[in-house]
């Protein structure tokens, strides 16, 4: 990232409106599925279910924090970056609707390995932009990989 600027709340706000929104309201069309997959098998390593909501609002908040970060930067492939940011978010938002409500599990592993390698793309984009926007995609990153071995799990034990 080019110079230091000023912290614009403003700013800060929308791209945290925009992370957060994206996970909420994929969250609450996520519910109305939730039952199929309370009688589903789980392999091993499965969380309690109360933790998923904290996690992915840890998460949202990260990925707010990195795209405004990015989106102050005066560099130039901070357009390309968040472009990528911006599907990422896409697929992101309709993941848990193919799995919690379709129970697509074969489909939704499939497109979590897509969203998995849009978040290498988008950290390989952030990093020559800012190091700590795209460090603050690690745990993002990681989540979504153990996600995918659920994921996986879920569709081979069912």
């Amino acid at each position: 990232m080019s110079g230091v600027h000023k912290l614009n709340i403003k700013q800060l706000a929308i791209s945290l409106t925009i992370s957060l929104g994206t996970g909420l309201l994929s969250g609450l069309v996520t519910m109305l599925g939730m039952e199929n997959f309370k009688n589903a098998n789980k392999p091993p390593l499965t969380p309690p279910d109360f933790l998923f909501p904290i996690v992915w609002t840890i998460l949202f908040i990260l990925m707010g924090i990195s795209a405004y970060i990015i989106y102050q930067s005066e560099d130039r492939g901070k357009t390309k970056a968040l472009l990528v940011y911006g599907i990422q978010l896409f697929v992101n938002f309709f993941w848990p609707i193919f799995f919690f409500n379709f129970s697509a599990y074969l489909f939704s592993f499939i497109w979590i390995v897509l969203l998995w390698l849009l978040l290498i793309l988008m950290i390989k984009l952030f990093y020559p932009i800012s190091k700590t926007a795209a460090l603050l995609q690690i745990p993002y990153f990681l989540w979504v990989t153990f996600a995918a071995y659920l994921n996986f799990g879920v569709y081979m034990l069912n």
